[in-house]
């Protein structure tokens, strides 16, 4: 079978048949009478072999050692493709990851497209100062990719960074809470607590829906850092935590702060002060105890100052002095 015929059946085009030839892939080993070289039966299988090798994404070399090196098999080949392959496929999703977050960010000119793609490309550097200085220079009504901020925000370690990130989130007016919501269900702690932080930072009423949420939290950083934001939102329901923070002495005198800004907006003062009562008595500690008797201060009304006038005739003298120092002033 002459060139032309075998280019028509195969659907391979001469050009490449030629260039098979040339390198030894497929060489017609047949002559006809006239003394044209003409491909014989076996250079036709042999032919289809390379076909449907280059199907699986081998290159030419490959599939030439495929069938003609005794020491090329299979599995070695297939392996190495599979590789390359996967590496490929990688970088092809990367790709579409980044045009999906462009497409995202609703670009309205190509000044704004390549604005986004810079910031993505800086938020991959290893660089804190650079991935700090991309977020902060972003302007006040450029098209932000508010999934790709929410991404670093949860893996974020550098504290300036993580910063820059919650003050770009909190710009999106609440655009990028169902991601923050998915970082809640993290079964990482420190995942959970970013975003504790970053949905904190945003102004809204879903994001305190979410903060609630995370009062139940099983790891006690994140229950406190939502505490913190819900009382300081004046939501009451932040009140059991943030009893227990000045119990424990974490961020005390922050919790004892909020305890009191809650009672003078309308929660119940007296409800507050009988947990911090409750505390007191079920507690040896004498820290502990202190920090109760500091945190009244904090609470407005009647309830407060009889719990203090109690806890001045207390058998420890520092607790006692501190809280006749309380009622005196």
């Amino acid at each position: 079978m002459l060139i032309g015929e075998v280019s028509r059946r195969s659907g391979v085009s001469t050009r490449m048949l030629r260039h098979y030839d040339r390198l030894g892939l497929v060489q017609p080993t047949g002559r006809t009478s006239g003394g044209y070289r003409e491909y014989s039966a076996d250079d036709i299988r042999r032919l289809f072999r390379v076909e449907c090798l280059r199907t699986l994404g081998l290159s030419l070399s490959d599939v030439g050692a495929a069938l003609d090196e005794p020491g090329a098999t299979p599995t070695g080949l297939v392996g190495d493709l599979i590789r390359h392959t996967r590496a490929r496929i990688a970088v092809q999703e990367e790709l579409l990851r980044k045009l999906e977050r462009v497409e995202a960010a609703a670009p309205a000119q190509w000044g704004e497209v390549i604005g986004i793609v810079t910031l993505l490309r800086a938020l991959e550097s290893e660089s804190g100062a650079r991935r700090q200085q991309a977020v902060l220079s972003q302007h006040g009504g450029a098209s932000l990719p508010v999934e790709s901020l929410v991404e670093a925000a949860l893996s974020e370690d550098d504290p300036n960074v993580a910063g820059a990130l919650l003050w770009s989130l909190a710009r999106a007016d609440g655009e990028g809470l169902p991601d923050l919501a998915a970082g809640l269900d993290s079964p990482a702690a420190e995942v959970r607590h970013r975003a504790a932080v970053a949905i904190a930072a945003v102004p809204t009423a879903a994001a305190t829906a979410l903060l609630r949420r995370a009062l139940d939290d099983s790891d006690v950083a994140v229950r406190e850092r939502a505490a913190l934001a819900l009382g300081s939102r004046r939501i009451a329901d932040a009140v059991p935590v943030l009893l227990g923070m000045v119990v424990e002495g974490r961020s005390d005198v922050e919790a004892a702060e909020i305890l009191g800004s809650l009672a003078e907006a309308g929660a119940s003062a007296n409800d507050i002060v009988r947990g911090l009562r409750d505390e007191f008595g079920n507690t040896s500690d004498t820290r502990a105890r202190l920090r109760i008797t500091q945190a009244l201060a904090e609470i407005p009304g009647a309830a407060a100052r009889e719990a203090l006038t109690t806890l001045a005739a207390d058998s420890d003298r520092t607790i006692a002095a501190t809280a006749a120092a309380i009622l005196r002033t």
